[in-house]
């Protein structure tokens, strides 16, 4: 099979892209500020179902536009008239899809909440459950699959050139964001093993999305994120304090910690 060539920035032009970085930054900006004074530890309360929704919609805009920009952009400049409003069409298609993603996040979340502390043996299943999906997920044909849609993406802009009507760009959003949910569940997954408000982790798989997606080599280093994954869910086994959202450490010893 042939290798997917990664979407470059410069084929979407910079506009769009930085309009979009720039959202994404000021989504960083809001998490961060949302989060600031949380408990970040083991047993964190994912809080009321809207207060998590929104905060959840914010951390994923972080995590997931600067990726999908050069794609989006492209897309838009296909328009001639109204860009600008076209991005953010697309923009809003693509988080909405993401923004239903919230309710198994809230799940599992709510899960990790009940059984961090005080089910410290059922705490660390969750954490092989989690770790093992992900690093087994990540070598399935789905995965491969979403992955070459998302890094070489011109079959996928004729089929969304074929959409007519006035919300044409909204569905292109929701049809590119579902492929991009589809890709990227296993690895924001892992948040709530890390800990779902854990800003270094989100960082980090923020990182890794993006070189998935946009890096000369990002298939091998998928492959490469799926050994890392696996290994984790052997080693948490034998050290539970590296699924820190589920298990107390010595730096989240409850309030002595705090």
């Amino acid at each position: 099979m042939a290798t997917a060539r990664p979407l470059r920035a410069y084929d979407g032009g910079l506009t769009g892209v930085v309009a979009l970085l720039g959202l994404a930054g000021a989504a960083w900006a809001v998490s961060v500020e949302r989060m600031s004074g949380m408990d970040m530890g083991p047993g964190t309360d994912p809080g009321r179902l809207g207060w998590f929704v929104v905060t959840w919609v914010l951390m994923m805009a972080a995590m997931m536009l600067p990726a999908v920009a050069p794609f989006a952009s492209l897309y838009s400049r296909t328009f001639t008239d109204g860009r600008g409003s076209r991005l953010g069409a697309f923009a809003s298609g693509y988080l909405i899809v993401w923004t239903m993603a919230a309710l198994p996040a809230y799940g599992l979340a709510w899960l990790a909440g009940r059984l961090a502390g005080g089910h410290s043996a059922a705490a660390t299943v969750l954490a092989v459950a989690i770790f093992a999906a992900c690093g087994a997920y990540q070598l399935t044909p789905v995965k491969d699959r979403c992955l070459a849609r998302c890094r070489s993406p011109l079959g996928f802009m004729l089929k969304l050139g074929a959409y007519r009507g006035r919300t044409r760009v909204l569905r292109a959003g929701l049809y590119h964001g579902t492929f991009c949910v589809a890709c990227c569940w296993a690895l924001m997954a892992v948040l709530v093993a890390f800990g779902l408000m854990n800003v270094i982790a989100m960082v980090i798989l923020a990182g890794a999305v993006l070189a998935e997606k946009t890096w000369a080599r990002g298939t091998g280093f998928s492959r490469a994120l799926s050994v890392a994954a696996l290994g984790l869910a052997v080693a948490v086994v034998f050290e539970p304090g590296l699924a820190p959202g589920l298990h107390y450490t010595a730096g989240t010893g409850g309030m002595e910690g705090m």
